[in-house]
């Protein structure tokens, strides 16, 4: 499908003078502007790197863009996110990024999949399609959109982010390297934080779904020198780009059929054991916090094991800070120690979550302790609505 007879392909009016940047382009001309008309793209989420890449690639004349979301706009999302805007806060991610294709060019097929992708459906949903984008940000859906590519021999173009850094590449295209060439096995589930844990620069997404949008355009025109085959990396601190060699291994496992990839990574497993470990720690709510607050008691400690810029945000009152990682690096649990000193200790975090983990380190240091479920997002909810929650 990525070489269609261009002899029935037409350019209106309106086409000429919409891409006329690129028609006078030697490497695009009139035969590339039909390419990219005759083209057709699956993204597969409109977050972060979704975003400035379906803007860029409906600016471009792609004749038929799919989408695959099933999230809503959040307050959140606008810091990054730009085809979304605040009047679509609380609405489907899907509508709003069609809205805002369409606003950039209306003669675009926008195809929208309000579900989440999954083993079920993901062959049938990007079949029809010519080139696959991966904007997602979890492991289980980009091992799953790589084996699917694979399957149907569709090319992949990747993209990640995390904080200041980025990678983008090209898998499945032309004999070159697929995601599992890259990693070959997922990480433990929790050891890579996601953005709402370890937070992104707003632009980032920007600069890697743009590179993304840019290696979909090249694939669309032929051109030589994709990223296949090569793993480009971005530090937006440093402004720094380097590269790396992808080559396919020769032993890699054969992919035959989709699979179950929650359990490929590990999530059943590790929920099983957050939820062991949750029971195993006793929980107290924030209302009960606040009647402890109330009683006017002083036989407890209460820590907060967020980082300190989240701290600087909202705090509980009274909650000493010490930082997660010093607790799993050491120093934080003998802090804990000088600080409980025969009191109770309660820890909360945002959630619940790394305070969960908190306690559970100190539990195997001798130090036991109750977790504030909920965290301080529950306190702002239920209890004092001033606290600012992000």
């Amino acid at each position: 499908m990525l070489n269609p007879n261009l002899a029935e392909i037409e350019l209106s009016q309106d086409d000429y003078q919409r891409y006329s940047r690129h028609i006078i382009l030697p490497e695009v001309g009139l035969d590339g502007q039909k390419r990219i008309k005759a083209a057709s793209v699956l993204c597969i989420g409109s977050g972060g790197l979704g975003s400035p890449l379906l803007l860029y690639l409906a600016a471009a004349g792609v004749g038929r863009i799919g989408l695959v979301d099933f999230d809503i706009v959040d307050t959140s999302n606008l810091q990054r996110q730009i085809i979304h805007s605040t009047s679509w806060v609380g609405k489907p991610k899907i509508e709003s990024a069609k809205h805002s294709i369409l606003e950039i060019n209306p003669f675009c097929q926008v195809d929208l999949y309000e579900t989440q992708i999954s083993s079920a459906n993901a062959l049938e949903i990007i079949e029809p399609y010519d080139i696959v984008i991966d904007g997602t940000d979890n492991f289980p859906t980009r091992y799953l959109t790589n084996d699917a590519c694979v399957l149907l021999n569709k090319p992949n173009v990747y993209g990640s982010i995390f904080r200041f850094e980025g990678q983008a590449t090209v898998f499945n295209y032309q004999g070159g390297p697929n995601y599992r060439d890259l990693y070959p096995e997922p990480p433990p589930p929790g050891m890579v934080p996601s953005c709402a844990e370890g937070g992104v620069l707003g632009v980032l997404p920007g600069i890697v779904g743009t590179i993304q949008a840019t290696e979909a355009l090249k694939i669309m025109l032929g051109a030589p020198n994709t990223l296949s085959g090569r793993l480009l990396l971005f530090n937006a601190w440093d402004m720094k780009f380097r590269e790396l060699k992808l080559r396919p291994n020769p032993v890699r496992p054969v992919i035959e059929k989709l699979i179950d990839y929650d359990q490929f990574c590990g999530i059943p497993q590790a929920k099983a054991a957050e939820a062991a470990d949750a029971q195993a720690l006793p929980e107290m709510t924030v209302t009960e916090l606040k009647a402890l607050f109330d009683s006017g008691a002083d036989d407890y400690v209460l820590i907060d094991v967020r980082n300190p810029n989240e701290y600087d945000i909202a705090r509980i009152p009274g909650a000493v800070l010490v930082p997660l990682p010093d607790i799993e690096e050491g120093p934080g649990i003998e802090k804990v120690r000088d600080l409980v000193n025969g009191h109770r200790l309660i820890a909360h975090c945002k959630m619940g979550g790394r305070s969960a983990k908190a306690l559970t380190i100190l539990k195997q240091a001798g130090i036991e302790g109750i977790n504030v479920k909920g965290g301080i997002t529950a306190w702002s909810q239920e209890v004092d609505p001033s606290v600012t929650q992000y």
